[in-house]
């Protein structure tokens, strides 16, 4: 871990990075990617010391309500964020000047909040985002090694569910000749169905492969599943973009599976609800009223 001083807290689209690195290992992470230009090792953990204070005074002078995001590019609850508590900081202003939130985490320490996550969502709207790669326990132990198991991910969005907290679900990556099963489509879209999630986001069944992840993802290939790699290799080369050959059948799949348990499936609806700031009604009223 170490810190440094940042000039800015929010992005051009609303969204915070507390954080940048990550240490839960998943094998397949973009984040790890070169364009992202991070100069040090992905688990040093880079801690902007100035996060609060920044986001603070952003929020104060900030005059239109909007949805706050965070966890596109580093996981909010790694472990660090125990220690440090800049998630759970940055909640609590979220709060206190009446802005909406959403967070994207594979960590049921989101747990810790949910009291400030429930007090956001009566005000505001407050909207938990949950990848979910693999049905299949002990896969995910192997491909995602220091987070928490699909298994408990699930529990996280059944007590969001009946906390009132609307949720959303990543399905991705699905990596070929690994994941890209329909049992294991199958029983993710059966957790969604039964935490009553509001829509799974899908951009197809692969994964994305460019300069910086490629590289740990083949070296976690060979220790983890040896001979696959050099498969990959002799089927996708460099390609970016690498598609389960089971994309077409799985698609369908999920899709109707979706379609079944009245799960929004479609991206750009799902995105347009995450972006969408809403205030309670009676906040509304009071607001007025004052």
């Amino acid at each position: 871990m170490h810190y440094v001083k940042s000039k800015g807290i929010l992005s051009t689209h609303n969204g915070i990075n507390l954080y940048r690195g990550c240490t839960h290992g998943c094998i397949y992470c973009d984040s790890r990617s070169k364009c992202y230009h991070m100069e040090h090792e992905f688990e040093d953990i880079e801690v902007k010391e100035n996060a609060i204070e920044l986001l603070d005074a952003t929020l104060r002078r900030k005059r239109k309500k909007c949805m706050i995001g965070t966890g596109s590019m580093t996981d909010p609850y790694i472990p660090l964020e125990i220690e440090i508590e800049n998630v759970r900081k940055a909640l609590s202003l979220i709060y206190q000047y009446g802005f909406g939130c959403t967070l994207i985490t594979k960590s049921n320490r989101i747990l810790r909040d949910l009291d400030l996550l429930k007090q956001i969502n009566e005000k505001t709207k407050c909207v938990l985002q949950m990848t979910l790669t693999t049905f299949d326990e002990e896969l995910c132990k192997k491909i995602e090694p220091n987070v928490s198991t699909t298994r408990e991910r699930f529990e996280v969005l059944k007590q969001m569910r009946d906390a009132g907290i609307p949720t959303v679900v990543w399905l991705c990556p699905i990596l070929p000749f690994i994941n890209d099963t329909s049992e294991n489509i199958t029983g993710i879209l059966d957790y969604c169905a039964e935490a009553k999630v509001y829509g799974v986001i899908c951009f197809g069944m692969g994964l994305t492969l460019r300069e910086g992840n490629r590289e740990y993802f083949y070296t976690q290939l060979d220790q983890l599943f040896p001979c696959l790699k050099e498969k990959y290799i002799q089927k996708y080369g460099n390609q970016y973009t690498i598609d389960s050959p089971n994309s077409k059948e799985l698609m369908r799949l999920f899709h109707e599976k979706c379609e079944q348990s009245g799960i929004v499936h479609d991206n750009k609806q799902i995105f347009e609800y995450l972006n969408l700031f809403e205030e309670k009604q009676h906040n509304r009223q009071l607001s007025q009223f004052y």
